[in-house]
């Protein structure tokens, strides 16, 4: 009997502890969990890491972004027409050298045209708003909150002025910023192309040589991965692109038409804030907003009527057409994630966060598939049919 009682509560032990696959999951996540937190105590050995990703990132960064949309035309007139992979990668730097060239020497000058007459004109703006401030507050329905109107107009002014006089000049006015910040911009223009070449002529040779290096059990797994990663993300940057583009001409053509100051300047300013999903065009009326409120109450009003025609042609025509929906992220989800990713690494996880979200749920996906089959926890057993409708025997 105490032997029979001893194998029994061995049994139930062996059974829902060293037997069962949810415990051994639980002891592997604790053994995870450790692992990190002992690299969390080695991390300055990582640290020669952390900065040959900051030297080499950007320019790779660069050159996926142009690799991305000239790839297709590489391949396609390789497949299409036979043309030699080097001559066509050839004729694409020179087009875009030319590009780079024209928009250089017609739209910076624009540019620093408007933004000196920003600045110039900065004090009568402020002048312009303080007057219209207090015509409102001079009213007679005003009157009970004046003092607090005045007071609350200073003290943005003057929270502006300082910001823009101290904060913002000194931020220029360190020479060794500003020299190390131009140093590492000539680095990246400089060895971008020379990255980018290379991934046209034989960035098709990198997917089959990450492949090799899998075992050959994992080798298709890990091909159809890296496939479904890099239609990912070819799709996001060109769409976005693509979006960002017509935003810029939209919003530039619409602030010609209402006669908008600087609305070459702030078209751009659009276009590269559209690159921020859903909240970039909200971010581009910001600059748009206050210039027009400095100017007239009229203008405001255009303003804003150019943002609503903008905003109901890019999302009924321009976004569907263009991104449809690629990357399968609910709204909620894309917001959680720009907040998430801005919060941890800046403006840089804002832009790229949504894509490293899409690669990194493409992973978890494909791992959660294996683990199922693999840990055999959510296999489903056939249950036996019941027939619904029996004749009952006639008596």
């Amino acid at each position: 009997m105490d032997n029979k009682t001893d194998n029994s509560k061995r049994s139930i032990f062996f059974r829902w502890f060293l037997n069962s696959k949810v415990t051994v999951f639980l002891l592997n996540v604790i053994l995870a969990l450790l692992i990190i937190f002992l690299f969390t105590k080695v991390d300055f050995v990582f640290a020669p890491v952390g900065k040959f990703i900051n030297v080499v990132g950007p320019p790779i960064a660069i050159a996926a972004v142009f690799y991305y949309l000239m790839n297709p035309v590489v391949e396609w007139l390789e497949k299409k027409w036979s043309v030699p992979k080097l001559l066509t990668i050839s004729l694409l730097f020179i087009l875009l050298i030319g590009l780079i060239v024209l928009g250089i020497s017609l739209l910076i000058p624009v540019i620093q045209k408007q933004v000196q007459s920003f600045a110039a004109n900065w004090p009568g703006y402020v002048t312009n708003v303080q007057a219209w401030l207090q015509d409102i507050s001079g009213r007679p329905e005003f009157r009970s909150v004046k003092a607090q109107l005045n007071t609350s107009t200073s003290t943005i002014i003057k929270g502006v002025s300082s910001w823009f006089q101290s904060d913002f000049m000194k931020t220029f006015s360190n020479i060794g910023s500003a020299v190390g910040m131009v140093t590492a911009i000539i680095i990246n223009v400089v060895t971008a192309p020379f990255i980018l070449f290379f991934m046209l002529k034989d960035g098709g040779r990198l997917k089959a040589d990450l492949v090799n290096f899998a075992p050959v059990r994992f080798r298709v797994g890990m091909r159809n991965t890296l496939t479904e990663i890099n239609n990912s993300i070819s799709s996001y940057i060109r769409g976005q692109l693509t979006v960002a583009f017509w935003v810029f001409v939209m919003f530039t053509v619409g602030y010609l038409i209402i006669g908008q100051k600087y609305a070459l300047t702030l078209g751009l300013v659009a276009g590269a804030c559209n690159l921020i999903p859903y909240v970039g065009s909200f971010l581009a009326m910001v600059p748009s907003v206050l210039i027009a409120a400095f100017t007239s109450p009229r203008m405001l009003i255009a303003v804003a009527i150019v943002f609503i025609i903008e905003q109901t042609i890019e999302g009924r025509v321009i976004s569907p057409l263009v991104m449809g929906s690629k990357l399968e992220m609910h709204p909620v989800t894309t917001i959680i994630v720009l907040l998430t990713a801005g919060n941890l690494f800046g403006f840089l996880g804002v832009v790229l966060g949504i894509p490293g979200y899409a690669v990194l749920k493409i992973i978890v996906s494909k791992l959660w598939r294996w683990f199922k089959v693999a840990s055999g926890m959510y296999e489903e057993t056939p249950q036996a049919q019941i027939p619904v409708n029996v004749d009952k025997p006639k008596s």
